[in-house]
């Protein structure tokens, strides 16, 4: 049974722009692949961080919306914590 989910990913604010779109093709291909169903993909840019992650102070922010089963968003987590770039992640699950 497939839920709704939501992915913040926080990237560094150093990676070029044509890497910050190879890491969310990459992301938006694996819920692909993996039977899940990208509802939204919103780029809410370059901003000022509440505290330095990895001794910066911006960063920058896409927000994931997807459907897919559960075990698609571990695989989608694993990638993410492997992928250089990526500072911090949260995934949550929408309400139906």
């Amino acid at each position: 049974m497939a839920n709704n989910y939501e992915t913040l990913v926080l990237l560094s604010p150093e990676l070029a722009e044509d890497d910050r779109k190879a890491i969310l093709t990459t992301l938006t291909g694996i819920v692909d692949r993996d039977g899940g169903k990208m509802v939204e993909t919103d780029d809410w840019g370059m901003r000022q961080l509440a505290y330095p992650v990895e001794k910066q102070t911006r960063g920058y922010y896409v927000r994931l919306v997807f459907e897919a089963p559960g075990a698609l968003v571990a695989e989608l987590e694993r990638n993410i914590r492997i992928t250089d770039g990526i500072f911090k992640f949260m995934t949550v699950k929408l309400a139906a």
